[in-house]
């Protein structure tokens, strides 16, 4: 299985998690690893050879820091500008039909604090349900996310542990993950 993960993260250089889960990745032949802030950092995105990049793998993850109960604002408008009327959905938007979709994100806040009595109200995977909804709506398998809660508090062994399993999450197979 073929894999590209979309790092989302404006100031990727100054997460520790994100560096660590990112430099896990590099260790993997089967993952590409892309830095969209890296690629574009005049946000003028290159819908053309992003959805050439889509289509040659089988497996897409959007890897970025949970912020304001959503994705960093690179990752929405590639969103925009990438997931097209015609390509993606719509007629004859089929593009990425049998492609799946992984979203991998850190916070800051403690897990306990992602549910209805919780500080922020809401499950991770009820907030980023708006995510889950492009990814369908775009005829793609949304799959189970992973998520490293509390980073700014970890340890870089705890860190380092998580990376090893968000990069095992995301190589398993889709039967394991929808399964499991």
């Amino acid at each position: 299985m073929k894999i590209m993960v979309i790092i989302a993260h404006p100031q990727l250089n100054h997460s520790r998690a994100n560096q660590t889960w990112t430099h896990e990745l590099k260790k993997h032949a089967n993952i590409d690893v892309r830095d969209l802030y890296q690629e574009y950092p005049d946000w003028k995105i290159d819908r053309e050879r992003e959805q050439q990049l889509l289509l040659q793998y089988d497996r897409i993850v959007f890897q970025f820091p949970f912020y304001w109960y959503s994705s960093p604002p690179l990752l929405k408008k590639w969103f925009d500008d990438v997931l097209t009327y015609g390509w993606a959905f719509g007629p004859g938007g089929d593009h990425l039909k049998g492609k799946e979709f992984i979203v991998a994100t850190t916070t800051g806040g403690k897990e306990s604090e992602y549910n209805s009595r919780g500080y922020n109200w809401f499950t991770i995977s009820e907030l980023l349900r708006p995510i889950q909804s492009t990814i369908t709506k775009c005829n793609g398998a949304y799959l189970p996310g992973f998520v490293t809660y509390n980073v700014n508090e970890a340890t870089d062994i705890h860190l380092a542990e998580e990376a090893k399993k968000y990069a095992d999450h995301i190589q398993t197979s889709i039967r394991a993950l929808v399964q499991g």
